[in-house]
């Protein structure tokens, strides 16, 4: 019994070493196996699901807002910055010493030219005025005695009855009365004229600012501060700035044109405040800021502008007859300059760079790029890309009565 089981007891031994020996890389090698498939199955079913969402939202419109390429008439504005200057501002002194008694303006009041603005006290100056019309009056009774004389003198000189010397010395003192008279009716011109300077009246036709004296103080000729300012408000100047490299065409279209319009706006440069003409341009350039200086005129009827307001100026240099035209808006920079999104006929946008020429407002000229009749997208061009699907909606968001509401994204 004993040996009949030992010979089996050994073979087993020996088979099942060898099954252990060779099962246990196979062991080893499914779990890794087993590991790195659990490892990596997430991020591809992830990656998965994103390039699914990505095909998707590639099937869907992104919804845009278009407007139509359009020609047209750009014109070429020159812009610069501008300070309002009244063509004159009068600071009104007294020409005489005396006590202010009236004052005749409201404070901002609008007065016109040879109004009476304030008097000052002209009794002393019609004394004077009446002493210097009775010395005239004096010496014009010397001077008639002396005439008499005169010619009795030389009635007795016809008659031999007198000395020549006393006819002559008789003309000295004529000539002498009437070198009197004549400088008695200068004195009597001197104190009206004296008289007339108690009333101040307006040199010209403005805006009275603020009262710098009041009634019943002593005004003298030489004070420092004035009675009041008057500066005139119709017409008006701007002096407005450009730079230094449009000189020679703005001298090129004035000498052609003979006249240019202008624009003022507000500081923000939105609201037009008035229009006028260009006046006249500076003889040198400022070398410190590399600008020329210009004067504008306007008639300024509505009295828009004010003297030391800063304005926004716009001139209108030149103009494009036929221009390409395009909302601002559809304008998109680039590493590669500008370009726009142009909405084709099977709904697909494609990029097409651009050459800007001048704007105006929110219209801009496109010198190359474009062709009228063209669709360019206005808004919604943030998420597009060349290629990519759109649908059109109005520019209120709304979508137009044949269509239907664009197809959202899958949020997933």
């Amino acid at each position: 019994m004993n040996q009949d089981f030992e010979p089996r007891s050994g073979k087993s031994s020996t088979g099942n070493s060898g099954r252990i020996s060779w099962q246990w890389p196979v062991i080893v090698l499914l779990t890794a196996v087993a590991t790195g498939y659990s490892i990596w199955r997430p991020d591809s079913a992830g990656e998965a699901r994103g390039e699914a969402r990505a095909d998707k939202r590639d099937q869907n419109p992104m919804a845009v807002s278009t407007a139509s390429v359009k020609q047209g008439e750009m014109p070429i504005f020159l812009e610069g910055l501008g300070t309002v200057t009244p063509l004159r501002t009068v600071t009104l002194h007294s020409r005489v010493d005396g006590e202010l008694v009236r004052v005749a303006f409201s404070e901002g009041q609008q007065v016109k030219q040879g109004e009476v603005l304030a008097e000052i006290d002209p009794r002393a100056f019609q004394v004077q005025l009446q002493q210097a019309q009775g010395q005239l009056l004096h010496d014009e009774a010397l001077l008639k005695n002396a005439e008499i004389d005169l010619a009795r003198y030389q009635t007795l000189l016809e008659q031999d009855s007198i000395a020549a010397q006393q006819v002559a010395t008789q003309e000295a003192l004529v000539k002498q009365y009437r070198g009197t008279v004549e400088v008695d009716r200068a004195q009597v011109e001197n104190a009206k004229l004296q008289l007339s300077y108690t009333k101040i009246t307006a040199p010209l036709s403005g805006r009275v600012g603020l009262r710098l004296v009041d009634q019943g103080n002593l005004v003298h000729a030489n004070d420092s501060n004035g009675l009041m300012v008057i500066t005139q408000l119709q017409p008006i100047t701007v002096v407005f700035t450009l730079p230094e490299d449009r000189v020679q065409a703005v001298m090129q279209r004035w000498h052609a044109a003979g006249m240019l319009p202008i624009e003022a706006y507000d500081r923000a440069g939105q609201q037009r405040l008035a229009g006028g003409r260009l006046l006249a341009l500076d003889n040198q350039i400022d070398p410190t800021t590399g600008t020329f200086k210009l004067k504008a005129q306007f008639d300024n009827t509505d009295k828009a502008l004010f003297p030391n307001q800063f304005v926004n100026i716009k001139m209108k240099l030149d103009s494009l007859p036929t221009a390409t035209l395009v909302p601002t808006a559809a304008i998109q920079q680039g590493a590669a300059g500008s370009f726009v999104y142009v909405v084709k006929d099977d709904n697909t946008v494609t990029v097409s760079a651009v050459k800007l020429g001048p704007g105006l407002a929110e219209t801009v000229a496109v010198l190359e790029g474009l062709t009228p009749g063209q669709q360019v997208v206005i808004d919604g061009a943030d998420k597009l890309r060349e290629g990519g699907r759109v649908k059109v909606i109005p520019a209120d968001g709304r979508p137009a009565a044949n269509e239907s509401p664009i197809q959202q994204a899958d949020p997933s």
